[in-house]
């Protein structure tokens, strides 16, 4: 692999990842230029944002491990852990069933256009509502959904289908529903990047893997995911997400222009 090329997927991967534009749209984008990446390498460099968020949230999660003696940090945990069990268990469903999109330009740009739309409807949903910051079961529950909703098609985005999917249910806080999606997060991505570890050498196709390449990657990757987050955190909270919905759109739109000239696949 050229390392170049490692260096940019991991800085897309990174800046990507946490905000709602989809990482997975945009790798599949710049893979069309840079060349057909393993699952395994996207997943890990995925892995490598997720580590940048668990730096980030490093005492919150802390917290909730030393003070589970709390009632509210019993149920907040408690469904951190459902939203997880419900994508863990769906998702796997899915894989077996093999239902998912093709990772081509159409459908990724329809569904940023998509997602651009859904969530300007959410925002202004949310902004009729008080601002509630807790997080309920129904909220969890709809959240482990999302993810999984997320993970079929290609270009919708994980966070952007969480945070927006905890606004429409009830906590119209975008500071307590960012950080909810983001948490959960963390072990689902843990967990998808060590199911295709153990598939890669289950399958002996860890010798065809460029672990250096990688390597580079996913630091990159954490280090560009941890300014992108804390930039994020902090743009939210005096600023909605509609121009990440305009920026989609148009992406989206271009996107299609390029597919029907035949400049990407």
């Amino acid at each position: 692999m050229d390392y170049i090329n490692a260096v940019i997927l991991g800085i897309v991967e990174g800046i990507t990842e946490f905000l709602p534009i989809s990482s997975t749209g945009h790798l599949i984008i710049a893979e069309q230029w840079l060349g057909h990446r393993s699952d395994l390498f996207n997943i890990v460099i995925q892995a490598g944002a997720i580590l940048a968020v668990t730096i980030i949230y490093w005492r919150r999660l802390w917290d909730l491990v030393i003070g589970w003696r709390d009632p509210k940090n019993r149920s907040y945990a408690g469904k951190l852990i459902v939203a997880f069990l419900i994508t863990a268990v769906l998702g796997l469903i899915v894989k077996k069933l093999g239902f998912e999109l093709p990772e081509t330009a159409t459908p990724v740009a329809w569904a940023l256009i998509i997602g651009g739309f859904w969530m300007i409807f959410a925002e202004w949903i949310a902004a009729r509502r008080p601002q509630y910051k807790s997080i309920t079961w129904y909220v969890a529950i709809l959240v482990g959904i999302a993810q999984v909703v997320a993970g079929v098609f290609p270009g919708t985005s994980r966070s952007g289908a969480t945070i927006f999917v905890a606004m429409l249910a009830g906590t119209g806080n975008r500071a307590a529903a960012t950080e909810f999606a983001f948490l959960v997060g963390i072990p689902t991505m843990y967990a998808a990047s060590a199911y295709e570890l153990l598939k890669t050498f289950k399958d002996g196709g860890a010798a065809n893997e460029d672990w250096t390449g990688l390597g580079i990657a996913f630091v990159v990757s954490t280090i560009v995911a941890f300014v992108a987050v804390k930039w994020l955190l902090s743009y939210i909270q005096s600023h909605r997400f509609t121009v990440f919905a305009v920026y989609r759109i148009i992406l989206g739109a271009v996107l299609l222009g390029m597919a029907a000239a035949g400049m990407i696949a």
